[in-house]
């Protein structure tokens, strides 16, 4: 009996034994599950928090961004007006400034043919005073060959006349040569002349059909610039300089355009319902990946109209 006794006391120690590692597990074990439901008990509540959080700031940046879209539909509305207007100008303004360069030019050829003109007059005066002084040497010349003393003198003098009639033949062949120049210069002188005249009274026309125009569409114009100036102030910098950007080297200026029959307005290629979806959800930006223009939706061309 006493060792039936001492069996389960035996067995017992080693149970008690046991139980001491069964607690240090078991005080990690109670930890982690209190973690375990802290962090069940706390998570809803961060992915909730969190949730609420980005469903915040979508909706601001949803507002923000459908605010700058229908911001730049009107800006590109005002300003595809501003160049109607400038369309109904026309060409004048170009025929203006070709007209005053045109003038600008002739007035100055006319200017140095007149000055060239003034050269050869002075030149044939210069020829003609030569002539004379040679006429004058050969006259004293000759008074010498009267008195000279011997043969030398006499071939001597003899060459210096035929040198003064060299130099007044040279002289009237030069004096020729620059009367013909000068009547040529004249000529082409009264010539440009009357075609300086003639764009003249072009330009004058010009301009006051030019004038007569802007004074129609100057009020109009100006609302439109300043409603223009006005919209430019809810588009942040960046966005202006691609719309400008946008706007020089698209045709016709249109740098946002509406989505007409699942196509951009612009390009006329098919646009990805995808990007159709991100287009109305107005969450961002969407641009055309074949031209590069700004694409709004129905809903933001309603807005404005």
């Amino acid at each position: 009996m006493s060792k039936m006794t001492s069996k389960p006391i035996a067995t017992s120690k080693p149970s008690k034994l046991a139980r001491k590692p069964d607690k240090k597990e078991a005080g990690p074990a109670k930890k982690s599950a209190e973690q375990a439901e802290e962090a069940i008990e706390e998570k809803p509540v961060e992915k909730v928090v969190a949730k609420a959080k980005t469903e915040g700031s979508d909706d601001k940046v949803e507002v923000t961004i459908e605010k700058k879209l229908v911001a730049l539909y009107s800006l590109q509305q005002v300003d595809s007006q501003v160049d109607k207007i400038r369309i109904i100008r026309g060409e004048l303004p170009l025929e203006v400034q070709d007209l005053e360069d045109e003038i600008a030019g002739l007035e100055t050829r006319v200017d140095n043919y007149i000055q060239e003109t003034v050269v050869m007059e002075k030149s044939i005066t210069d020829k003609k005073n030569a002539m004379k002084d040679a006429l004058v040497l050969i006259k004293k010349y000759e008074d010498q060959q009267m008195n000279v003393r011997n043969n030398r003198e006499y071939d001597s003098l003899t060459k210096e006349i035929e040198y003064q009639n060299l130099e007044i033949q040279l002289s009237e062949k030069r004096i020729k040569e620059f009367q013909a120049g000068l009547e040529l210069k004249t000529e082409e002188i009264d010539s440009f002349q009357k075609v300086l005249q003639d764009r003249k009274n072009d330009l004058e026309i010009k301009r006051n059909e030019l004038e007569d125009i802007i004074a129609e569409t100057e009020k109009e114009e100006s609302d439109l610039i300043k409603n223009s100036n006005e919209n430019r102030q809810f588009i942040e910098d960046r966005l202006l300089m691609a719309y400008t950007r946008i706007r020089k080297i698209a045709r016709n200026g249109l740098a946002v355009v509406q989505i007409e029959r699942d196509a951009c307005g612009g390009c006329f290629n098919k646009i990805p319902p995808q990007h159709q979806l991100d287009i109305r959800m107005h969450k961002k930006i969407i641009v055309c990946e074949y031209c590069g223009r700004i694409l709004v939706d129905d809903g933001i061309v309603n807005a404005v109209h």
